[in-house]
């Protein structure tokens, strides 16, 4: 794929970039994890929540689809993918936005030459916002910049390549941010799951800070696990911890180590997935990326990096599991019935956090906070003040 019309600006430093990638101050392009700022997160997460709550209530459910039904968006989705792909259907689908998709550039004029510059040139003209995944790491950043010439239109990194899947982080976040709150439905004035967690660890904190990370796997070929540490390492004293085969590809990159490092983050590497499980507070499981194995590749034993249920047990008793999916042998079914077990409240959240994304995409955000507090800021009165005190 010829990129050269954006090389100057591919290659430049990426604090660079990404003021190319904003307007006005807010988010135009979402390219990177590194645009993700704990203050943009923090207002995703409150829409997030409140299209979730929205949409389960029959009148806000109404307001959202309503909202955005002026609005298309083209998914040209050019690499295989079935949970990104329709959590931003649902996405689209909740706030009325309509979408078209494209998953077989054979079906396009690319397949007879077209420079996918052009059928991306193209789709402008018709969209309003365009999400791709592609294999080629560079090419949703070109096309961001290429808009930014032409026309005014958002581009949504997807997936590219094994760069980065800044979408993916972003409900990953979201996921973990919410457990580590440590609230339970049956706390009361009277006890907490957090207070009776902290009887058994009285170091405990709520957040993300002070915790420790295991991702075990795939190491090397995870973009979801790049696009993750890289937000987690702006967290203060924060350790992640990297399980891999000792083998190149696979373990942890040294400019991946580097960059982590200097974010500030504690980076250990280990070859066995024991060595992490007691100490660590959440642990996030990645497949094995078959599919890019060379055919004289060398053998490697993954047993040692299965979450089998014997082995969760020593895990601590509020360390949350995490799996982007699809997922093969690395985490067996009887996993799944495990309480710590968040991998589908993870898959399911990605389609709060991707309908909050393209709200903030096309400004209205503020809307919906609005309205939930219309739908959800009364509470019950309950009269107690004219009874007599006996």
């Amino acid at each position: 794929m010829d990129l050269s019309p954006y090389e100057s600006r591919i290659e430049r430093p990426i604090r660079r970039k990404i003021p190319d990638l904003v307007s006005n101050g807010r988010l135009k392009h979402l390219i990177f994890s590194e645009q993700l700022s704990a203050e943009l997160m923090g207002e995703l997460f409150a829409t997030a929540d409140a299209v979730h709550d929205l949409s389960s209530d029959e009148d806000g459910a109404r307001f959202l689809q309503d909202l955005l039904r002026h609005k298309k968006a083209m998914l040209y989705f050019t690499q295989t993918s079935t949970r990104t792909f329709l959590s931003f259907v649902a996405a689209c689908q909740t706030l009325g936005i309509s979408y078209a998709d494209i998953r077989d550039p054979k079906i396009s004029s690319e397949y007879k030459g077209e420079s996918p510059l052009d059928s991306v040139r193209m789709f402008s003209s018709y969209f309003d916002v365009i999400v791709m995944r592609d294999r080629t790491p560079r090419f949703a950043e070109a096309c961001a910049y290429m808009m930014n010439d032409d026309r005014d239109i958002p581009i949504v990194n997807g997936g590219s390549g094994a760069d980065e899947h800044p979408t993916q982080a972003l409900l990953d976040m979201y996921t973990i941010e919410r457990a580590f709150t440590f609230r339970s439905p049956t706390d009361s004035s009277k006890r907490t799951w957090y207070e009776e967690l902290r009887q058994d660890h009285p170091t405990l904190r709520r957040g993300i800070p002070g915790k420790r990370f295991a991702f075990v796997g795939d190491i090397g070929r995870g973009r979801t696990v790049r696009s993750l540490a890289i937000l987690l390492a702006h967290h203060p004293d924060v350790q992640l911890h990297f399980v891999a085969p000792d083998v190149d590809g696979l373990r942890l990159s040294t400019e991946l180590k580097d960059r982590l490092t200097r974010a500030g983050a504690e980076v250990f590497e280990h070859t066995r997935i024991d060595d992490v499980l007691a100490d660590a507070d959440l642990v996030y499981m990645t497949r094995v990326q078959h599919e890019h194995d060379a055919a004289d590749g060398p053998e490697v034993d993954w047993s040692d990096f299965q979450l089998t249920a014997e082995r969760a047990r020593r895990m601590r008793a509020y360390a949350p599991i995490l799996h982007p999916f699809p997922r093969n042998t690395e985490i067996p079914f009887e996993v799944d019935a495990d309480p710590r077990a968040t991998y589908f409240e993870q898959a399911r959240n990605g389609m709060w956090v991707r309908a909050a994304l393209l709200a903030h995409l096309f400004g209205v955000e503020r809307r919906i906070l609005d309205q939930h507090r219309a739908v959800f800021g009364q509470y019950h009165d309950y009269n107690e003040g004219v009874l007599r005190a006996r």
